[in-house]
């Protein structure tokens, strides 16, 4: 772009655009913004970066706090070569076959794969009066992704024109259909229908009112497949890091911001709670949108995403996640394994609508040393288990509840696919909806910010231009297009459409 031509990144004289957060999206934007010409400083409150990507080191033990699936590696690939690199130079993606396993209540195994024809072989031994149907399904994902990700994953719905026009489109695809509505259109048994449509727990929806728009996950995955960083997905945060500073910008942590500080309407930088102005041209945050609303503007005057409308908006899950290192080996255990409860639809009731802490449980089984043994010591395993849970809005004690509800899991887990498990643990941590509150300052402790149901998606979600403030831009999670490391890797590509080259910027 002009803007790299003529003005260095690295340049005193470059405008600043000051990055709140260094979660995936933020150090995304970091790497385009200073790649278009800007002198960029990232800004995290934590004492390392990665935000929910963050990595606990523990009694030789090495955990990812956050994301361990990796999809659409052409868009971490894309930031390597902004920076003149190609990922490979820093990262080793390895992809996985099968991409994840699902053992039913029962005990039934079906092994998730991109290759369809080991799929319509699983298929076809236990339900193959949905062969036909599961083909056509992946199909319409095919052609969901073709709009919902490739066409619109870097609009930026500035205006409510952008979303009118795509009215037949979403009709066409049945987006008014929730995720599970659609897969039951086209398959019956209640095996396949969950694995088809439980993807939306991967980035805080509830299968069964998120919009069909999120069926395109299915096909993503076979796209391009799912892969694991070696050495862990810290390793990713590393490269990001590193491009940035490459470019001669600058990450700073254990840099809390109080506020974002403004000119009239327009951002003009932050103040650090340890009370330090940084001016800024630009202003981008990465932190949760209702936090950033509410907590970082608390005085500006905000038509669109007052305090009131942030309330009244329905948030994720949250996630109650069990770090624990082991000191002997599960080979057996699959590198990521998803463990379904008796029951589907109810618990997402308890976890969404009720907000009840249910006795049952299902569960995201994640052994990366069955991938990458160097991130244990040696003999032994690393794992965290990651059961969803209601958000703060519901009335459980964490501080209570927190030990007996790890020991119900680590009791499941023991009788099920880890046996002797509590006899076998050597290291152990825990994350839970308070952490996500009050470590990572997500509104109401949830995961995932914004839940992704149709009226919540889009247009209608926080914009990446902010409509309220000039010069503040929003990536990450809880804007256009969504959670996930897809979801917010494409936030930054937006940035592309909506923020001014440097050279173009009116100062």
């Amino acid at each position: 772009m002009a803007a790299t031509l003529k003005m260095n990144a690295s340049s005193s004289a470059a405008p600043h655009a000051v990055v709140i957060g260094s979660g995936f999206g933020g150090l995304a934007a970091a790497v385009r913004l200073g790649k278009r010409g800007y002198r960029v400083t990232v800004l995290e409150q934590l004492d390392a970066p990665g935000g929910r990507a963050y990595v606990f080191r523990q009694d030789g033990f090495t955990f990812d706090a956050g994301p361990t699936i990796i999809t659409a590696p052409f868009l971490l690939e894309e930031l390597w070569q902004l920076c003149g690199r190609r990922l490979a130079d820093d990262v080793e993606l390895k992809a996985l076959e099968p991409f994840y396993s699902i053992r039913f209540h029962d005990g039934v195994v079906l092994e998730c794969s991109g290759d369809p024809e080991v799929m319509a072989r699983q298929i076809q031994q236990f339900a193959p009066d949905d062969l036909d149907g599961y083909e056509r399904f992946m199909k319409l994902s095919e052609a969901i992704f073709e709009v919902g990700f490739v066409r619109l994953g870097a609009v930026p719905f500035d205006n409510f024109g952008d979303m009118f026009g795509l009215v037949p489109e979403l009709l066409r695809l049945k987006s008014y259909r929730s995720v599970y509505g659609l897969v039951a259109s086209y398959v019956k048994h209640p095996k396949l229908r969950f694995a088809l449509s439980f993807h939306p727990l991967f980035v805080g929806g509830n299968p069964f009112t998120t919009t069909s728009i999120y069926g395109l996950i299915a096909y993503l995955e076979r796209r391009w497949g799912v892969h694991f960083a070696v050495g862990g997905t810290g390793r990713l945060v590393q490269g990001l890091v590193g491009l940035i500073e490459g470019q001669g910008s600058t990450v700073r942590c254990g840099a809390r911001v109080a506020r974002i500080t403004l000119q009239g309407r327009r951002a003009n930088g932050v103040e650090l709670e340890s009370g330090e102005r940084i001016a800024a041209d630009i202003v981008v945050s990465n932190a949760d949108s209702a936090t950033t609303y509410r907590k970082l503007l608390p005085d500006a005057p905000r038509r669109h995403w007052s305090d009131r409308k942030t309330a009244a908006a329905k948030y994720s899950m949250s996630l109650f996640v069990w770090y624990f290192g082991t000191k002997r080996r599960y080979p057996e255990v699959p590198h990521h394994l998803i463990m379904v409860g008796p029951r589907y639809r109810e618990l997402l009731v308890d976890i969404f609508d009720r907000k009840v802490l249910a006795e049952d449980f299902s569960l995201y089984l994640h052994r990366p040393t069955a991938t990458d043994p160097s991130l244990a010591p040696p003999g032994h395993d690393t794992f965290y288990v990651l059961s969803p849970v209601p958000n703060l809005m519901g009335n459980t004690d964490w501080q209570t509840q927190a030990e007996p509800y790890r020991q119900a899991i680590a009791a499941f887990l023991a009788a099920t696919v880890l046996p002797d498990l509590t006899a076998q643990v050597v290291t152990s941590r825990i994350m839970t909806p308070l952490d996500f509150r009050d470590r990572l300052s997500s509104f109401r402790g949830a995961a995932f910010g914004l839940e992704p149901i149709l009226t919540q998606s889009a247009w209608f979600r926080p914009h990446n231009r902010s409509e309220d403030i000039e010069r503040l831009y929003l990536v990450g999670a809880g804007t256009h297009p969504g959670a996930g490391v897809p979801g917010v890797l494409s936030s930054a590509r937006v940035l592309d459409r909506v923020v001014p080259d440097a050279d173009a910027l009116d100062r």
